[in-house]
């Protein structure tokens, strides 16, 4: 009988290893194999099409490149073919965490949908810390370049004595940056170098963004692509009178210019909006550069660069204070046809002082906007946003007499 169990504890025994043989030869032809992300490599930005020139006044012959060229980019969440076109910002590396807000409400509201390349540039060398921390904020590429110092200097024709005496006399009168030298380069620079910047030549459209700015609302289509669409190649978000003092005789210049180029004109231009006498005055009005999204083959045409050099030559960026909002403005209303100028009443924008926000109750809700309707300027007595809607014969949007 001692046997018999002992027999049947060896065949148990035996059995219990076959079957431990079994599962464990098995699980060993068992592959695991998990999911890898899909994630499209950085490219370069389409440049089909004609390429203009570069501007032989730009030295920078090496352009640095995006340093996140090895950055695995997020694939854009709307579907479709991208403009050619950038993000523009011109800032200094102390100007760091202010433009790091400015490109989070831009990436929030817009680019992390879109992927847009952002070109950032300085009339010094950018450092580290500012290209790491704004490359990590951006979902595209970030390009960084130094302005020449043709660009971001006194043109040998003016007179540093008198301009001199100048900026005391309007610090004496306490007009808005009347005595910066940097501020008067960079409204020049704006006005008439940025877009021919080599960094600049590989695109056609350009958004610029500068330092503490605010976007309110979602912006689910490609405003890039829209402006080509709709033919538009200027556009803007508020529109305000300039500052009188500071521009006393750059009508008179505009003025010049227009007589002596009469083909730059165009027929169908917005002299309503610049003159309430048909071109004798100026209103004043221009719209706030501070946002843009524009054609850069209009800007390097050779009606706006002729347009530029007449004014350059006549040293009001320098014997007066001219900005580069009334530059721009002018030129959109005297070189563009009215339809080619555009009012974003979609895109609810802030720069210190001055909101934008939409007109109309269910947009607002709809794009998830968090501005104050109440602190709405365009139909404040200080906008020209009005004029703008009454030289083009438009309709003031619904709701628009209650923000009044």
């Amino acid at each position: 009988m001692a046997g018999t169990q002992r027999y049947l504890r060896y065949i148990v025994f035996a059995l219990i290893c076959l079957i431990l043989l079994f599962f464990i030869s098995s699980s060993s032809t068992v592959q695991t194999s998990w999911p890898t992300a899909n994630v499209p490599q950085t490219t370069e930005p389409d440049t089909k099409g004609a390429v203009p020139k570069p501007d032989p006044l730009a030295t920078d012959s090496n352009p640095p490149k995006t340093p996140n060229v090895d950055k695995e980019l997020p694939p854009a969440i709307v579907p479709g073919d991208r403009m050619n076109a950038t993000f523009v910002t011109l800032a200094r590396n102390s100007d760091l965490w202010e433009i790091a807000k400015s490109i989070r409400h831009v990436e929030d509201r817009f680019n992390r949908k879109f992927n847009y390349d952002w070109v950032f540039l300085n009339d010094d060398d950018f450092n580290d810390e500012f290209k790491k921390v704004t490359t990590a904020l951006v979902s595209g590429r970030t390009r960084y370049g130094k302005i020449p110092k043709e660009h971001w200097s006194f043109p040998d024709f003016i007179d540093q004595d008198k301009a001199a005496k100048v900026r005391e006399e309007m610090k004496e009168k306490k007009i808005i940056y009347g005595d910066s030298v940097s501020y008067r380069h960079m409204c020049r620079y704006e006005s008439g170098f940025f877009f021919r910047h080599p960094l600049m030549l590989e695109y056609e459209w350009y958004w610029r963004v500068e330092p503490s700015i605010e976007l309110y609302c979602d912006i689910n289509y490609d405003t890039f692509k829209w402006m080509a669409e709709n033919k538009k190649k200027y556009s803007f978000v508020l529109s305000l009178y300039e500052y009188v003092e500071t521009i006393p005789t750059l009508w008179e210049a505009a003025k010049n210019f227009s007589a002596h180029h009469p083909e730059h004109i165009a027929k169908d231009n917005s002299m309503k909006f610049l003159s309430d006498d048909d071109g004798k005055t100026y209103t004043n009005c221009h719209f706030w550069s501070n946002f843009e999204i524009g054609n850069l083959n209009w800007l390097r045409s050779k009606a706006y660069v002729d347009f530029f050099e007449s004014l350059d030559h006549a040293g009001g960026f320098f014997y007066e204070r001219w900005g580069d909002a009334p530059v721009h403005s002018i030129a959109a209303g005297l070189m563009l046809n009215k339809d080619e100028i555009h009012f974003f009443n979609d895109i609810a924008y802030y720069h210190v002082p001055f909101t934008h926000c939409p007109t109309g109750e269910q947009y607002r809700l709809d794009h998830k906007c968090h501005c104050n309707p109440k602190e709405n300027f365009d139909w404040n007595g200080y906008s020209c946003t009005a004029r703008f809607y009454e030289t083009n014969g438009m309709q003031k949007p619904e709701g628009y007499d209650k923000e009044k």
